[in-house]
């Protein structure tokens, strides 16, 4: 098998470092591995399959020598260095917001539209956390019923930025449980014991950046613009994984038993869903696993054809790192690299 040189840009932030665990769980295959990051981690380390490797700068000229470059450094990163990647030669798959609305550029899930990596110019883009697990889930249920509306609330971890959210939540549950001052700076308020309807900045329309995403996204990968979509995002005190609430009206009848079969042989999808013992999707029991698990499937009986489900996945992984690996490996399997 031809082995490919890959780079990792933001190799030392939260999804970086995922990103290089995922590469090495999936035996991903790697003739050279180059963590690239900002100048204040130049030579730090990173393990990769035992071996120590030196942190270099993402700059001009260090993507020369590879195929593929995972970015994960942030929008402003991506947008001012992809370009520079892919005039030396090298195919990026972005983690950040840059360029997933771009029409020239694809947004991929390879659950959901693998087919369209084949029109990339140079970079393909990785969606947002929050829709790659809810169209994972969707997908399989929207090739066999059609859905015309989605009502989603999402219940996101703190992980979903970066380092700095987990220690302002770690920091916070410490203060409470000392009785001392908490001084919110990550987020606008507390969020130790509480929940935030407020995750990115509010629009003109009062929805979030957060929650269009969810909408421009999910018309993007399933090239349906007539998908009405209704998101609530928010912010909860959990470390890893995102948990989302959905209800989904179809055009055909649908039916909440042939769903759970439907989604039993989804790829991508676990089913845990017995609630005659309780068992149904815990973000504090999937934290680490790289699959989108759906339980609490049952019918919506306010609408002809509705279906209310709970979707968890770690945001972490699939949610980003693994999904941006999956997107590497479709180019394989694609033979676009």
């Amino acid at each position: 098998m031809k082995k490919y040189s890959v780079g990792v840009v933001g190799a030392m932030g939260a999804v970086g470092t995922e990103m290089l665990k995922t590469l090495e769980q999936r035996d991903f295959p790697i003739e050279k591995i180059k963590p690239l990051d900002i100048e204040e981690n130049r030579g730090k380390k990173v393990t990769y399959k035992g071996e120590e490797v030196e942190v270099e700068v993402a700059e001009k000229g260090a993507f020369k020598d590879l195929d593929i470059a995972l970015f994960s450094a942030g929008e402003g990163a991506s947008q001012n260095l992809a370009p520079v990647a892919v005039s030396e030669g090298c195919i990026v798959i972005d983690n950040s917001n840059a360029f997933r609305m771009d029409p020239k550029v694809p947004l991929v899930i390879p659950e959901v539209n693998p087919e369209d990596v084949t029109w990339h110019n140079g970079i393909i883009a990785n969606p947002n956390c929050s829709t790659i697990q809810m169209l994972v889930a969707l997908k399989p249920i929207h090739d066999k019923y059609t859905i015309k509306r989605i009502v989603v609330s999402t219940y996101q971890a703190v992980s979903g930025s970066g380092l700095p959210g987990i220690m302002e939540l770690e920091e916070q549950v410490k203060a409470y449980l000392e009785h001392k001052e908490i001084k919110p700076k990550v987020y606008p308020h507390q969020i130790a014991f509480n929940a935030l309807p407020h995750i990115d900045t509010f629009l003109d329309n009062a929805y979030t950046k957060e929650e269009m995403k969810m909408v421009n996204e999910t018309h993007k990968m399933f090239h349906n613009n007539d998908i009405k979509i209704s998101p609530t995002a928010v912010r909860v005190p959990v470390i890893r994984c995102h948990s989302e609430s959905i209800n989904v009206e179809t055009e055909k009848p649908i039916d909440a038993e042939d769903v759970r079969e439907l989604l039993n042989h989804a790829p991508g999808v676990k089913v845990l869903d017995d609630i005659s013992s309780n068992t149904y999707p815990l973000a504090a029991e999937l934290a680490g696993t790289d699959e989108v698990y759906v339980g609490r499937i049952r019918q919506d009986f306010s609408v002809e054809n509705g279906i209310n489900m709970w979707v968890v996945a770690d945001n972490l992984r699939k949610g980003a790192a693994l999904n941006a690996v999956q997107i590497a490996e479709t180019l394989i399997k694609y033979s676009i690299i």
